[in-house]
């Protein structure tokens, strides 16, 4: 199975935060780095003469990662303290999990409700993001990001005055690359999670929609197995290979759920 807890190690991190029991498995800061030395090694080039150089870059790279993750996991535990469930966070590397651990039982939990703690990982990034947006805006700089790194159309960099203002990178380049790297994974990894693919949260939400309209399991498994080959599909025409390999695990995994439900 995808995306369940790992095994523990003597070299994970561990404390607690708002409460929960947080643990970071060695692999996530492993993974956090090779996912993101193109991104990285892309911005030192664009920098140049200014950039700091690929490794401080990939320090604050690793830190944002990590920030806008627990971020996200702790979106969902809060969700599941809110049903009277308690939990404890995991990140690792494939980015992190909220484990219920005791108090209510998770299985009691209506399908609404179930909607609400998977959807409240993503909220939790996209509201961070939108607080960092207004920050920046309001202490007057531009957001290039909107069109170097999401290039999104430029009605709605306009809506977002995204446009507007002195370039963060004329103030410090150090805070425009913090800017760009929690951005990146807290907008376009949370709208990814939102993918209705099993086991991500989207693939959840969706799971417990067919549940309300009384349909079954092997609804939302076929459901996974032809947006995974949609998204294979496209990360291959668009040259990123990641996330077809990504998308192929979660395809093969669901299809394989497929096969056990049917015997």
């Amino acid at each position: 199975m995808l995306l369940q807890e790992p095994s523990h190690s003597p070299y994970d991190l561990r404390f607690q935060l708002l409460g929960f029991p947080v643990r970071i498995a060695w692999g996530f800061w492993l993974m956090s780095i090779i996912i993101g030395y193109n991104f990285v090694q892309g911005l030192d080039m664009m920098l140049r003469q200014l950039s700091p150089g690929v490794v401080p870059l990939l320090l604050g790279w690793t830190l944002c990662v990590f920030v806008s993750i627990l971020i996200h996991e702790l979106g969902h535990a809060l969700a599941y303290r809110q049903y009277g469930i308690e939990s404890s966070v995991v990140l690792y590397h494939f980015g992190g999990l909220a484990i219920p651990r005791g108090g209510r039982s998770y299985g009691n939990l209506g399908s609404l409700q179930s909607i609400w703690i998977s959807f409240a990982g993503p909220f939790a990034q996209l509201v961070s993001a939108a607080i960092l947006i207004v920050l920046v805006k309001f202490l007057g700089y531009r957001l290039d990001q909107f069109q170097t790194i999401f290039q999104f159309p430029n009605v709605l960099q306009n809506a977002i005055g995204a446009d507007q203002g002195e370039p963060l990178l004329t103030q410090s380049v150090g805070l425009y690359a913090l800017v760009d790297f929690f951005l990146f994974p807290s907008i376009f990894w949370a709208i990814l999670n939102l993918i209705p693919v099993l086991p991500l949260d989207g693939g959840n939400i969706t799971s417990s929609i067919v549940d309300l309209r009384g349909g079954s399991r092997q609804t939302a498994l076929w459901i996974s197995v032809i947006v995974s080959g949609l998204i294979v599909l496209y990360g291959f025409s668009n040259g990123d290979q990641y996330l077809a390999i990504m998308f192929i695990m979660f395809g093969i995994s669901n299809y394989q759920q497929l096969q056990l439900a049917g015997r």
